[in-house]
């Protein structure tokens, strides 16, 4: 069924956090068996230990997936926890990134070349605003108008080599901080609330797959007289 499949492709992506595992992405590898007798180019291998690292991390997710319930209601708070606590154990059984720190690792390679402290929080936006989340605090603004601020004093660009102004700027996010009541120490609660949202979307998703699905089934003949079934009664590891 269709939310099988959503659910397996979760699983996918999961596990491509470094190689993305997905039909258009995967680069063919060349059946070994076949030509024994030439010798292995390094790129060979490297691309068998690619597949084969991905090949793991999926197993290893599947298998988890079998074993744990997960019931589709996004509306029910100790559903989207029991979801978002089979998610978390995957990433740490497979080695995974969690999404805080695959935001992290987007942020550090998309801004390690970027010299100039307004193209750094616009990159910060862009990447927001992609991962689908919100600025409800309106930080962002606050944060220009404190870069803003600074660069009026400077009366030049603050660029992020310039130790002193990104003193006086980094000074200026603390105030915004303490003012917003956002705490180093809080940010451990700050992660789990994001893994509790992205797993209430997935939950989303899937429900949406399978009234899809059912809607489907419904049409056909053989089906037309039979009642849809609750989508909370579904147990996933049945279609896996």
């Amino acid at each position: 069924m269709a939310f099988s499949s959503r659910l397996l492709s979760k699983s996918r992506q999961l596990c491509g956090n470094g190689f993305i595992l997905q039909q258009e992405r995967v680069i063919p590898v060349r059946c070994f068996a076949k030509e024994a007798s030439r010798p292995v180019l390094k790129g060979d291998e490297m691309l068998k230990n690619i597949f084969l690292d991905v090949k793991k991390k999926f197993e290893t997710a599947l298998g988890i997936l079998r074993k744990e319930k997960i019931t589709i209601d996004p509306e029910d708070p100790a559903a989207v926890s029991q979801y978002a606590k089979v998610m978390k154990t995957i990433r740490e059984k497979a080695d995974l990134f969690s999404e805080s720190q695959r935001i992290k690792h987007t942020i550090q390679s998309r801004t390690q070349d970027i010299p100039d402290a307004r193209t750094y929080l616009l990159t910060l936006k862009e990447i927001r605003i992609k991962r689908g989340l919100t600025d409800e605090l309106g930080a962002e603004a606050m944060m220009m108008d404190a870069l803003e601020k600074v660069e009026k004093e400077l009366k030049k660009p603050l660029l992020r080599n310039d130790k002193k102004g990104m003193a006086v700027l980094m000074a200026e996010f603390e105030k915004i901080n303490q003012k917003l009541g956002i705490r180093k120490e809080d940010l451990p609660k700050y992660e789990e609330q994001l893994e509790l949202k992205k797993a209430k979307a997935q939950l989303e998703e899937l429900k949406k797959d399978a009234l899809e699905a059912m809607e489907t089934q419904k049409k056909r003949e053989e089906f037309k007289d039979e009642a849809m079934a609750d989508v909370k009664s579904l147990d996933i590891r049945n279609f896996i």
